[in-house]
């Protein structure tokens, strides 16, 4: 949940990945491209890919090499450079595309390396590949996830109060991020030509 709404204040950053709509009147037309409206104007797909993004570095779980080659600075390398491709290829700017998707991935080393761990080696391969070293930081914000099923306390009520406690810390910045999204695309919406809005 904590990557995923990291993921989503990554992408919020950059309000200029959607274009402003000017026009609000009750055409049906309209209507019908209320959720759509919405959609773009929360992010769109770059939202939703940045979230994605957030939470993919923990897919090596499943590679039983967890917080190694995912957890690190090529990882970051490697995914901005396979944006930058997909942006070009889709005709999208491709310098923002690339750095939000890089940064999005990138902000899941930052919660973990600031995340409690208690399983040596302590911390994560971030500098791989220029270093196999392990890194954590001194001050612990997040609490480790307990993944032993068998101890129902620890792996669902204790995961609970942590995701709770992800939330509370992170909720806020990604709040104050889509405030000022909403006056942002206002301002654009304000400022655009008489001629590209509907006339009511």
């Amino acid at each position: 949940m904590g990557h995923a709404l990291a993921g989503v204040a990554v992408s919020w950053v950059n309000h200029k990945d959607t274009k402003a709509r000017g026009n609000h009147n009750g055409t049906k037309a309209q209507r019908e491209g209320t959720v759509r409206r919405l959609y773009e104007r929360w992010g769109g797909g770059l939202t939703v890919t940045c979230a994605i993004l957030a939470a993919a570095p923990d897919l090596d779980l499943l590679f039983n090499a967890h917080r190694t080659y995912t957890h690190s600075i090529g990882a970051v390398i490697i995914v901005t450079v396979i944006a930058a491709l997909v942006a070009r290829w889709r005709g999208l700017p491709v310098a923002r595309v690339a750095l939000t998707c890089g940064a999005a991935w990138g902000s899941h080393l930052l919660l973990d390396w600031l995340g409690a761990d208690t399983n040596p080696p302590f911390g994560i391969m971030a500098l791989w590949p220029f270093s196999h070293g392990w890194y954590i930081s001194k001050v612990s914000i997040f609490d480790s996830v307990s993944r032993r099923y068998w101890l129902p306390q620890q792996f669902i009520w204790g995961n609970l109060l942590n995701v709770g406690w992800e939330v509370l810390v992170l909720a806020p910045i990604v709040i104050v991020l889509g405030l000022i999204r909403v006056k942002a695309l206002a301002r654009l919406a304000s400022e655009m030509p008489r001629d590209h809005h509907t006339a009511e």
